[in-house]
This record gives structure tokens, sequence and C-alpha cells, in this order.
């Protein structure tokens, strides 16, 4: 697992940046409290995750979080700031 900090803007051991393989879940805004877990919509590295919301309609975008492995949920706003970085792996790139 990533040794990255929970959020993107934060430095790392290794450097700053984010950790795009980090492994992620996607749940509905609404979902909380202890069995959020198991309601998890859709897995996958944090790459997958962002560019995922990225692509949906505007209008549907803010009923999801990214919740990145343990700690921190990255609403849409934060979503879309991931996916306008230029650093941000492009399908077919």
């Amino acid at each position: 697992m990533s040794h990255t900090p929970a959020t993107f803007g934060g430095e790392a051991a290794r450097g700053p940046g984010v950790d795009w393989d980090d492994a992620a879940t996607l749940h509905r805004a609404g979902d909380a409290g202890v069995l959020s877990g198991f309601s998890a919509a859709r897995a996958g590295t944090l790459a997958d995750l962002v560019r995922y919301v990225a692509m949906l309609a505007e209008g549907e975008r803010a009923a999801y979080v990214i919740e990145r492995t343990g700690d921190h949920r990255l609403g849409v706003a934060e979503i879309m700031e991931l996916y306008a970085r230029p650093d941000f792996p492009r399908a077919g790139a």
C-alpha cells in the first residue's frame, strides 16, 4: 500500500505528488457509519475512480465520494481538482 499522505497537497517521504495507483473505493455521498465500507459502489485505483466521477454528467458527480484507503473522503470539488492536475494519468497517454 501507499505511504503517501491522505490529502493530495501534502508532502510524502518519496516526494510531493499523488499516488494514482493507491487503492480507493467509490461510495454514494450519503453513505456513512460503521458498515459504510461494505456499501462501496466500485473499487479501483484512485486514478480510475477520479476518472469515473469526472466522466459522469455534471449533475450526477455530487452523488459520489471517493474514499482513499482508510482515512480520507474526497468530495466532488477535490475529485475535480485531482482530475485537472497536469500529472493526472490520462487514458491512452
